[in-house]
């Protein structure tokens, strides 16, 4: 078990923007020291995803949910993925 102290604003402000990227506080702590010690050093940046990012995100979110794939059979996503590579 872990005990940090944080200014409660700065406590909620972090809350609120963890909860932006998809993260408890917890998740944010066990992360940062799995990376430490990974790396031996501070890790990584992370960001809130901007606008595009977001609307792909719930676009995926919304297809999982609904279970509806945009293609009957791999063969039709591998057909579509070879014709938008030769535009």
């Amino acid at each position: 078990m872990l005990h940090i102290r944080v200014d409660d604003n700065l406590k909620a402000q972090a809350t609120t923007a963890l909860g932006a990227m998809g993260l408890t506080m917890a998740d944010a702590v066990r992360l940062l020291l799995h990376r430490v010690v990974a790396d031996q050093a501070f890790p990584l940046e992370l960001k809130v995803p901007n606008a595009a990012t977001r609307a792909a995100m719930s676009e995926a979110d919304a297809i999982a949910k609904a279970r509806n794939a945009r293609f009957a059979t791999a063969d039709e996503l591998f057909d579509e993925l070879e014709k938008n590579s030769r535009q």
